[in-house]
This record gives C-alpha cells, sequence and structure tokens, in this order.
C-alpha cells in the first residue's frame, strides 16, 4: 500500500489502492500451500480412528453448542471492531480531520503490524501461563479505556503523537489476539471443534469487523468528534468482557475428551 501510494500518487484513490489487492492472491496460493501441509491435529487423527466424525457438523454445532458459537462471535467484538476503526477508518479521519500525510499514516500502520508480528505470538504464550480467559478480559478491558485515550491524542494534531498512537493502537487488540484461536477453539467438543469455531469466529467479520468504519464515519458524521466512536469502542469492549466471562476456560486442559456434555447430549 505504501509503495504504490508514493508510485500511484494522486491517483491512489481511483487505481492505486486495487493493486495491493490483486496481489494478495499470491498470499492466498501461500497459505493454501501451508494449511496443506500441516498434519491434522491428534484429536482429530484420534476421532478419525475411532470413526466419530460428524457426517453434517455445522448443523451439528449449531444444534448443540449455539452457546459457544454466539460467545465467539461476540467476545471478538472489542478486538475486531476497533481494528478496522485503527487500520481503515483511520485514513480517512487522519487526512480529513488531522490532516495527516497519507504516506505517514501507511507508514505507521506499516509500524504497527511490524509490532503486532512480535506481540501476537507473545501475548499467546503468555496467555499459556496465565490463562485464556484472563489474557483476554486484560485486552478488552485495556481497549474500552484505550479508545478514548487514543482519540484524545489525535485530536491534539500533534505528528508525533498521531504516528506513536497508531503504532501501539493495535498493541490492546494483539492482547487479545494472541490467545483468541485458542480460546474459541477449546471451547468446543473436538468432533465439533472446526466447525464451531469457523462460525463464531466469522460471525464476528458480519456484526464486528466489516460494519466498524461504516459506524465510526456515521458516528462522526453526526457528532463531528472522535469521542462517540471512543464510547463505540467502549460498548464493543463491555461486550467482549460479558462474553468472555460467559465462555469456559479449558487453558492447559485435557481437550482431547468429550465436554459440555449437557448440551453434546441434548
Amino acid at each position: 500500500m505504501l509503495a504504490l501510494s508514493r508510485m500511484s500518487g494522486d491517483e491512489f484513490l481511483r487505481w492505486g489502492w486495487r493493486i495491493p489487492f490483486v496481489l494478495s492472491i499470491v498470499l492466498v496460493g501461500i497459505g493454501l500451500y501451508i494449511r496443506l501441509k500441516i498434519l491434522e491435529t491428534p484429536v482429530f487423527a484420534q476421532l478419525i480412528k475411532e470413526r466419530r466424525i460428524e457426517r453434517a457438523p455445522i448443523r451439528e454445532v449449531i444444534r448443540r453448542q449455539p452457546r459457544e458459537i454466539i460467545l465467539s462471535a461476540l467476545l471478538r467484538m472489542g478486538e475486531q471492531a476497533p481494528f478496522y476503526i485503527f487500520t481503515a477508518f483511520v485514513f480517512s479521519y487522519g487526512t480529513t480531520v488531522l490532516k495527516a500525510s497519507q504516506n505517514v499514516l501507511l507508514t505507521a500502520v506499516l509500524a504497527a503490524s511490524v509490532l503486532s508480528f512480535f506481540t501476537i505470538p507473545f501475548c499467546g504464550h503468555v496467555s499459556d501461563r496465565i490463562g485464556r480467559k484472563r489474557m483476554y478480559l486484560l485486552g478488552a478491558a485495556t481497549m474500552g479505556i484505550f479508545g478514548f485515550v487514543y482519540f484524545a491524542l489525535l485530536d491534539t494534531g500533534n505528528p508525533v503523537w498521531i504516528f506513536l498512537l497508531i503504532v501501539l493502537s493495535l498493541v490492546p487488540h494483539d492482547v487479545m489476539y494472541g490467545p483468541q484461536a485458542a480460546l474459541i477453539a477449546e471451547s468446543f467438543t473436538g468432533r465439533l471443534r472446526y466447525s464451531g469455531a469457523s462460525l463464531g469466529y466469522q460471525l464476528a467479520s458480519v456484526i464486528a469487523g466489516g460494519p466498524a468504519p461504516l459506524i465510526a464515519a456515521a458516528l462522526f458524521a453526526h457528532y463531528h468528534s472522535g469521542y462517540p466512536i471512543a464510547w463505540y469502542i467502549f460498548f464493543c469492549a463491555v461486550l467482549s468482557v460479558i462474553s468472555t466471562a460467559l465462555l469456559g476456560d479449558h487453558t492447559n486442559k485435557d481437550i482431547s475428551q468429550e465436554h459440555h456434555l449437557s448440551q453434546a447430549t441434548g
């Protein structure tokens, strides 16, 4: 994006932004290659050996574990909605309200992504020690407060603050994203784990990720302030806290055994 922004200049909004999305097909190929090379988990391999694979896993997980699907989607509200505000809406807000350079904003978001390359696995590692729920709740609580700090300091118009805040904006997100995959997957019993985790995870894209920049833009257009957006982030963080608190924690427990028996047996 940064390279194409420099190359296309004033034409970036017309065609420059499209090229990186076309080139992302390379990442699809890389991801597919990696996935095909990864062995199945021991739990799933054992299920195959015992012939306990569900023939219609999506239908079964919706019937047997709907609570976990809904909670998995809602706990992502405080992670995914702010992510798209901090990485997408910030460009519109930064160029039109803060009058910041588009390339400076792109550089800051790029630096934030590089930082996340380290903070995401680190937060996942810490969650192995202190527990998935505890780590996730810490990230959600931090995110609820960070939104107000973010817009308060952005609105100073100080280029140093703008750059620093954008770079650090993904850290509260990373505290949640690091343990998130394990937290969600471990909430589903083995034979329904893949489908249940996928449904909960992707449902959040519909209710949290996709609408977030549009909601942020609508709030700013109506109130002409970043603080209502901060309150929106706070609301999403509260939903994450409540949903995470209601979800079970299976950190370092044996997830090869059938769990949620009260729901699995109907």
